[in-house]
């Protein structure tokens, strides 16, 4: 399985009462922090290598997770430093440990979707990237995607049009070659590196089934923590 890098580098603006004094990552949900249920999902899903973008109280992110170990890992952290590098530049930053081809997952997601015919789908479409996307109709957060006949037409978090009905579920592979024509060590968005494959007709879209489920928002919190409310460990 590709290793996965994890974005969990944001301020978590919209959940400032939750992140005062720790990330986003580590947010009770459930009796454990959030970053536990990422974990043991990625670790149900075969994957053996994480890759945490960290920045905002990061090394407590690590303090809690350390090697990975526990889960059944290997985590790797990189920290965005003095300076903010956006979902994009992150991942940037790290270009030279990554393999040619990995996952990404936005550090607030948690999805209960099989990863392995998604790394296959990547593979078999021969393009530099893939975005799985989910028929939202603006119901969990705003579409910013346009499929169409099995085709990723269009995405776009800055322009809004009637024919979104898909959404970014939180999911993706790249290509490094994806990231060649953006500077290191500067704030760009991951949102910019998919709208230039876009442009380019080198961005898959793979449509999944399963809503996705979120701590980005409080809504978003409280349906996560009822969902996993539950669960033991």
């Amino acid at each position: 399985m590709l290793p996965v890098v994890v974005l969990s580098g944001g301020l978590a603006t919209r959940m400032k009462q939750h992140t005062e004094k720790i990330p986003k990552a580590l947010i009770d949900v459930a009796g454990k922090p959030f970053i536990h249920w990422q974990l043991k999902m990625l670790k149900k899903q075969n994957v053996e290598h994480v890759i945490l973008c960290i920045g905002h109280l990061g090394e407590m992110i690590e303090q809690y997770a350390g090697d990975g170990t526990e889960y059944g890992l290997q985590i790797t952290y990189s920290y965005d430093g003095d300076k903010l590098l956006g979902t994009g530049g992150a991942i940037k930053k790290i270009e030279n440990i990554l393999p040619e081809a990995f996952f990404v997952l936005y550090g607030d997601s948690y999805l209960e979707i099989p990863y392995a015919p998604i790394e296959s789908a990547y593979i078999q479409s021969g393009k530099k990237g893939l975005m799985t996307v989910y028929e939202n109709e603006d119901l969990y957060d705003a579409s910013n995607v346009i499929f169409q006949d099995g085709e990723l037409k269009n995405y776009s978090k800055k322009v809004k049009t009637p024919d979104m009905k898909h959404i970014d579920y939180g999911l993706s592979i790249l290509d490094k070659k994806a990231f060649k024509s953006f500077p290191k060590d500067e704030m760009f968005d991951l949102a910019d590196v998919y709208e230039k494959l876009v442009l380019e007709k080198e961005l898959f879209g793979y449509e999944v089934f399963k809503r996705f489920y979120e701590i980005g928002s409080p809504g978003g919190l409280r349906e996560l923590r009822d969902k996993l409310s539950e669960v033991r460990s």
